[in-house]
């Protein structure tokens, strides 16, 4: 179903058929509201006092004795007026159907809301009841008895009069005895003031047309099943104000509405039931709906709401039992109804019990679009001025796409001169406006602390890396990275690449979760879990002022650097787990690792061999590519933990250590280790290792005499040119699949091919054996 809105610059917003595609647009209304009524049921009290309440509140509004013309042709200036009305009163009361002015008006009314000119009605009901109206009974039956007899030769009309009472009559609208017209005033007009405040709210928005048309699309209104939507996102992507633009487009389309904003604030600080009452009253146009349990709230939805076609918006849902309570299955709600979930969770979205029919995430504003917004929000124009330009982008490009984020910026800089500009920005890299860093943290909040571990781990240091590498080194950590991520994923702090090969965190986000930590200890780097900052690192380790409260050092620089850390600088950081150290060249030996360490990937270690008191029992990787390392270890090492060691590249090495301690070793990769010239004995029986890479190590000469490795998959001996006498293989190394020599491979149980051309170093004897 395609619609035909029109719309204010002033107010509305909302989708036209402009030929095969919808795009927002804008048209010019007159009024705010029209005020239908039967005047001497209504004139004298109520709709005075109705009246002067929207004209206090600066809302535009048409009443036939106070706009009209002396001497204008009164239908014609009606129906101008009524066209140009966002909103129509259609006031009921006793002798409304008496008055023929009256229902040619009311007809007008839901013509505009079919052709759907964004033009909304809400129905009042004085002293009568809405089935009354709907059903034309009593002094409504009493009315039109007499119009059959005055308009017998024109039935259509009497028709078209009968059916616009009868759409009318259910929407959702205050049924107000008589007496009690002056308390229905305040909440009439704070209805119409919200919905026009919102309005006018999205008048400015900026590149939301394929947004709102996605979720528009998503919502079928013409079909008359019950549809749930979801839209998540991060905090600040333009979740609310796009489920905003839906609502206040398409709400005249419905029976009833209820837009239910902040609802994880709300549920946290007034209760389920407080937002039960809440929907009911928006839904009902009704006050003081009395329940105290949210079991009698959801009876209440069930049984009131199960036959009308309903908008409902739950915007920022952060729980499943807030749907339960609220939403919780698709027949509590009337044929063509729908509901818009906004969360920052997906999760709740593909819930079973929720299963939503469709699904949107919005994507970041181009920079065109985001340069515009910002424009609007700093200088009230779509054009940014001479001489801004070129910090305006950087704002821009600081925010990266993020609409929240552009609007907080943006207001950060109003009427501030140049100069007030130019230092506001020097700082921004290091300090996030606060607005900013509070949106962020409810996500983080809302996190196990697990998951929070996990956050802040991609947030200082593996944001934009290999996705298996990262999850490897997590779960080297034991933080469960198959859940945290995932978890991360869901909630929107953290998106795969297109390739789905590498983790990226928004760069807002990566500095919130940055914010965080240097929270710890704002003062002293010391005092905080993570370090990744080169000034920090190098001040704690060469003062030697670690303590026992750093966690992980991350230094990844692109330009080697000589640092002097003191020689028992990891001395004082004994709970350090993880370690990684890139392009860093140690000026003092080191007298400590810490024995706390998980992970250890350090390129280019300068030293000829690692501390001799290091033994961790915790250790899961040790890897030094392109180290100066000639011996890690002397003697047996109790490294229980030990999977993975990586020394490739390492010219010094001279010959590996004792793996006697090591019995987990699962990977040894010494490829490019050039000096080797022996392979310890304990290698050969490392019942557990996949993997041995010698690859191109010219100078190794023997290896263990005989392999005892069951569960090795993969030997790599290609280039080892020294190599005279390939071992003998157990009779148990039945995964063997691959042997390379110079680049040939040599299989096993599976081998079907078994290639050794070139190898000039291998006897007669060798060439003749069987596999």
């Amino acid at each position: 179903q395609i619609c035909n809105f029109q719309l204010s610059p002033a107010h509305p917003m909302a989708l036209i058929n402009n030929g095969s595609t919808i795009s927002l647009c804008t048209g010019k209304w007159i009024f705010d509201v029209f005020l239908n009524f039967r005047g001497e049921d209504t004139r004298h009290r109520f709709l005075r006092l109705l009246y002067d309440a929207l004209v206090e509140k600066k809302i535009s509004t048409f009443k036939d004795d106070k706009v009209l013309e002396r001497g204008k042709p009164i239908p014609s200036e009606l129906l101008k007026a009524i066209e140009g009305s966002r909103f129509s009163v259609v006031i009921f009361s006793k002798n409304y159907a008496s008055s023929s002015w009256c229902l040619d008006e009311l007809t007008k009314i839901v013509e505009c809301r079919h052709e759907k000119k964004g033009h909304t009605i809400f129905p009042v009901f004085y002293d009568v009841e809405p089935t009354e109206v709907r059903k034309q009974k009593g002094c409504f039956g009493e009315a039109f008895a007499k119009h059959e007899e005055v308009f017998k030769e024109n039935l259509e009309k009497l028709k078209r009069w009968r059916a616009a009472l009868i759409e009318v009559a259910n929407i959702s609208g205050w049924v107000i005895r008589k007496g009690q017209g002056s308390e229905y005033i305040e909440p009439i007009v704070e209805k119409i003031f919200k919905t026009l405040s919102s309005i006018k709210l999205n008048e400015r928005l900026v590149g939301k047309e394929s947004r709102v048309w996605k979720v528009y699309s998503d919502l079928q209104i013409g079909l008359t099943d019950v549809r749930m939507i979801g839209i998540h996102g991060t905090g600040g992507i333009g979740k609310t104000t796009i489920a905003r633009v839906v609502y206040d487009s398409f709400s005249n389309q419905f029976e009833a509405s209820s837009f239910l904003q902040d609802v994880r604030e709300t549920y946290k600080r007034q209760g389920i039931v407080y937002l039960q009452k809440k929907l009911l009253s928006d839904i009902l146009m009704e006050r003081n709906i009395r329940f105290e349990r949210a079991v009698e709230g959801v009876r209440l939805i069930k049984r009131r709401l199960c036959h009308k076609k309903v908008l409902l918006v739950l915007d920022d849902v952060s729980g499943l039992h807030q749907l339960d309570d609220l939403a919780g299955e698709r027949c509590w709600y009337g044929p063509g109804s729908r509901i818009i979930i906004a969360t920052r969770d997906k999760r709740i979205l593909v819930a079973p019990r929720v299963n939503v029919d469709a699904m949107y995430s919005p994507e970041e504003m181009s920079n065109e679009e985001a340069l515009r917004l910002f424009s609007l929000t700093c200088f009230g124009s779509e054009h940014t001025p001479e001489g801004h330009k070129e910090m305006s982008n950087h704002v821009v490009s600081y925010a990266r796409g993020l609409p929240l984020a552009i609007k907080i910026l943006g207001s950060h800089l109003v009427g501030r001169s140049i100069a007030e500009w130019k230092s506001w920005l020097d700082g921004l890299e290091n300090n996030i406006p606060t607005e900013l860093l509070q949106v962020f943290q409810i996500s983080y909040d809302g996190l196990q602390e697990f998951e929070k571990q996990t956050f802040l781990h991609m947030a200082c240091f593996f944001n934009g890396e290999d996705r298996d590498r990262t999850e490897h080194i997590l779960n080297s950590l034991q933080l469960f990275s198959a859940n945290g991520l995932r978890n991360l994923l869901y909630k929107s702090l953290l998106n795969l690449s297109l390739d789905k090969k590498s983790f990226l965190m928004h760069p807002l986000v990566q500095q919130m979760g940055r914010e965080m930590v240097c929270r710890e200890c704002p003062k002293w780097p010391s005092r905080r879990s993570r370090l990744w900052l080169l000034e920090d690192i190098d001040t704690v380790l060469t003062e030697n002022i670690g303590t026992k409260y750093i966690q992980s050092i991350v230094l990844n620089l692109f330009v080697q650097k000589k640092v002097y850390w003191h020689p028992e600088a990891f001395s004082k950081v004994p709970n350090l787990q993880l370690l990684k150290i890139h392009n860093v060249q140690l000026q003092h030996e080191l007298t400590h690792f810490p024995n706390g360490l998980r992970f250890v990937e350090w390129s280019g270690y300068s030293l000829k061999s690692l501390p001799p008191n290091f033994e961790s029992e915790e250790l899961v990787e040790l890897t030094m590519c392109h180290s100066n390392i000639e011996l890690l270890w002397k003697g047996v090492k109790k490294l229980y933990s030990l999977q993975f060691i990586k020394l490739s590249h390492s010219r010094n090495l001279i010959s590996t250590p004792d793996f006697s301690g090591a019995p987990w070793l699962e990977r040894i990769d010494f490829e490019g280790c050039t000096n080797l010239v022996e392979v310890h004995p304990s290698v050969g029986v490392l019942k557990r290792l996949t993997l041995l890479n010698l690859k191109d190590c010219t100078s190794l000469k023997s290896l263990p005499p005989k392999l005892e490795m069951e569960s090795l998959e993969i030997l790599i001996l290609s280039g080892c040119s020294e190599v005279k006498e390939i071992p003998k293989f157990a009779k148990d190394m039945e995964w063997l699949r691959e042997l390379h020599l110079n680049g040939a491979i040599f299989r096993m149980k599976y081998l079907k091919e078994f290639y050794v051309f070139g190898c000039s170093k291998l006897g007669e004897d060798d060439k003749k054996r069987p596999v």
